[in-house]
């Protein structure tokens, strides 16, 4: 269930992303711009319906999607990927899931929770950074129990770990990321990742 992106705009933006001196303000177009192409890459299995569209000529039967569609951010690193995906598709409903790492136990906290209805949505998860997988799978737990039952998780870069663990919890959830990273650090960063994601975004 994973898909890496493979496009070679996505493997020079990423690369750019990874330079520690690459400034906030041009972190965060880099940010826009390959979690563009991930969107693309994750809505193409989208299902859809037949409509009948009046063109200024004649009638045709179009294909329209066939769901609602729902992004929800883990806040507050995956704020920065909620743009291409409202750009793209206007009419999805954004939620809002909070969970802070706990930086000596490495284990997700939960603080704020707000959802729009999910039953017969297709939800996208994101979440710049896939490590641990703990705030990953605890999101997707929070939203199957919601009422969610077609999920994707969508992600910059990941660990082999944090795929596992998400493979582990939710074997159907399928997981696209722009770069499958080597491991974790002892401290439980992704290597050779790109840092702490919020903190170059926000310039914090």
């Amino acid at each position: 269930m994973l898909h890496i992106l493979n496009h070679p705009l996505g493997a020079h933006l990423l690369a750019r992303l990874r330079d520690r001196t690459t400034p906030p303000a041009a972190f965060r177009a880099l940010s826009y711009q390959v979690s563009l192409l991930l969107a693309v890459e994750a809505t193409r299995g989208l299902a859809t319906r037949d409509q009948v569209v009046e063109t200024p000529l004649e009638t045709i039967t179009a294909r329209v999607l066939a769901r609602p569609l729902v992004i929800v951010p883990i806040l507050r690193a995956g704020l920065g990927m909620v743009q291409p995906f409202t750009d793209l598709f206007p009419d999805i409903s954004v939620g809002h899931v909070g969970l802070e790492r706990d930086h000596a136990t490495a284990l997700p906290r939960s603080y704020y929770q707000k959802l729009p209805p999910l039953a017969g949505a297709h939800v996208l998860v994101v979440d710049p950074m896939l490590a641990t997988g703990g705030s990953a799978v605890q999101a997707l737990d929070v939203l199957r129990a919601a009422g969610a039952t077609e999920l994707s998780l969508v992600c910059i870069v990941s660990s082999p770990e944090g795929v596992r663990a998400v493979e582990a919890a939710h074997p159907a959830v399928p997981i696209f990321t722009a770069a499958l990273d080597r491991e974790l650090n002892e401290k439980k960063y992704i290597l050779p990742g790109l840092g702490d994601f919020g903190d170059r975004l926000y310039g914090t």
